[in-house]
């Protein structure tokens, strides 16, 4: 456990990790502090955090378990000390880590007896498994447990819909959210003019609190980026009946603005899961730090041909995607 003694920042805003510690691999904790803030600021920030943690931050899990030798849910198995539904619940508790683009096939295939735990399920490479040890079910006798797996990344949760089944497959009820659980306090000072902000964040081992805090903040800005350019001039009311009509910003027009007004500055603001880019395209980005569009900028060919299984024709095609979207003046020399 790392714990440190807060400082009150006394110029500009800072954030800082002052406790953290690992309970177990799928339970970790941080608590974080940022200073000084207005009166009434840290609140503001708290709630807009504790729900960005909460609902904002993608995760993976499993959504469904495939078996046409299962009658039904609620059967059991010969040889299986489980139920069928008491094995599902257990798939749903598996926490995984990914950067999936919708869903991949995994799969277990054991033979009894024995214990079948995570370490068991067959899955692509870009799936990993955060603890092997989570248990799923007890083969009492030498019997085959063999069964399909359907795991997607996605964010929020899901309820399983019975209306929609089909046989053999077993709609698993989905809770993307890997954090558990958020929480933020504010401590006064100077009077109670000056205020404190506390967050702590709990989650389930597959993002560390900090990862979980650095998303979110890039979620949050995804969700403001619109209002930043609003123009007073292309608002207008109707009839005097106050009605207020907006116009329809789409994201072409509005990195056009942003490039015009100040490129660099509006580049910052441009996350590159904006730009269209093909899931391999992304991961190889994301793998090297590569989050804005000015960080991609700011890389030499070369620094782009050494990330791993990044081509040179990923460049053209990123180059293709920014001048068709951005219609920006951009370096010829990454070719």
């Amino acid at each position: 456990m790392v714990r440190e003694k807060v400082r009150v920042a006394t110029r500009t805003l800072q954030w800082k990790c002052v406790e953290s510690r690992v309970d177990s691999k799928r339970f970790y904790y941080g608590r974080f502090v940022l200073s000084p803030l207005m009166k009434g600021q840290a609140d503001t920030i708290g709630i807009a955090m504790r729900r960005a943690l909460l609902g904002e931050i993608e995760g993976t899990c499993i959504t469904c378990a495939k078996s046409e030798k299962i009658p039904h849910e609620y059967s059991t198995i010969v040889g299986i000390q489980e139920s069928v539904h008491q094995i599902l619940m257990n798939l749903k508790e598996i926490v995984l880590r990914s950067h999936l683009y919708g869903t991949c096939n995994a799969s277990i295939c054991v033979k009894g007896p024995g214990y079948v735990t995570a370490q068991d399920i067959i899955s692509p490479p870009s799936v990993e498994i955060v603890d092997n040890t989570q248990y799923i079910a007890s083969l009492t006798e030498p019997v085959d447990f063999c069964i399909g797996l359907e795991i997607e990344r996605n964010r929020g949760y899901r309820i399983k819909m019975p209306k929609n089944l089909q046989d053999g497959n077993y709609p698993i009820d989905a809770i993307f959210m890997p954090v558990r659980n958020a929480n933020h306090s504010i401590h006064y000072y100077g009077n109670e003019k000056q205020e404190i902000l506390f967050l702590e964040i709990w989650t389930n081992g597959s993002l560390t609190p900090k990862e979980a805090l650095d998303e979110a903040s890039r979620n949050l800005i995804h969700l403001f980026i619109p209002f930043l350019h609003v123009q007073e001039e292309n608002l207008h009311l109707e009839d005097n009946q106050h009605k207020v009509t907006l116009p329809l910003f789409t994201l072409h027009d509005r990195l056009t603005k942003l490039s015009k007004n100040n490129e660099k500055i509006a580049l910052k603001y441009i996350f590159i899961d904006q730009s269209e880019l093909p899931p391999r395209i992304y991961n190889c980005l994301k793998s090297s730090n590569i989050h804005t569009l000015l960080d991609f900028l700011n890389k030499s060919r070369e620094d782009l041909m050494k990330i791993e299984h990044f081509r040179r024709e990923d460049v053209k095609r990123i180059w293709d995607i920014l001048e068709k979207h951005f219609k920006m003046d951009l370096p010829k020399n990454k070719f």
